[in-house]
């Protein structure tokens, strides 16, 4: 999981996806990331733990830190416990709409109305994560070989 938590991390503050993973409007790659807890629940923790990681790197500050970070843990949280594979995405771009999108425009200092910076945020969420998560999500439900490999485990 610890690979899982790197990966976050590059995905969201290495060029060229750094450039559009911060900000207003914002569209993070590693998001795509927050289906796995559906089919490894022990994806929760290396989510967070990348998210918090990457967050650091953004000089947002300690909201940034503490609140963006609970919330991918909270999303990946409800992302494990849900069954239905086609309401994944939706707990991510909820929660992270909510929280980011309450906290970054006082952050930022943007006169940004609070129902647009919600729905800028769970734009980027919705892109990542039915855009390119629910297609991984997919694929790695057709390869439960796979799945094994990621959990560690070959047989």
């Amino acid at each position: 999981m610890a690979l899982l938590a790197a990966v976050y991390f590059v995905l969201t503050v290495l060029p060229p996806f750094a450039s559009f993973a911060f900000g207003p409007v914002q569209l993070r790659v590693s998001e795509a990331l927050m289906v796995l807890p559906f089919l490894l629940p022990e994806a929760v923790p290396a989510l967070f733990i990348g998210c918090l990681a990457a967050n650091l790197t953004a000089g947002l500050g300690p909201v940034d830190v503490v609140l963006g970070s609970l919330a991918t843990l909270v999303a990946a949280w409800v992302v494990s416990r849900l069954r239905n594979p086609w309401l994944v995405p939706l707990p991510t771009i909820v929660v992270n709409a909510l929280v980011v999108g309450t906290y970054l425009p006082l952050l930022l200092d943007l006169p940004t109305p609070l129902w647009l910076s919600w729905a800028y945020i769970a734009a980027g969420e919705a892109a990542a994560t039915v855009g390119l998560g629910l297609p991984l999500l997919f694929f790695l439900r057709g390869r439960p070989d796979l799945v094994r490999v990621l959990r560690g485990r070959t047989r």
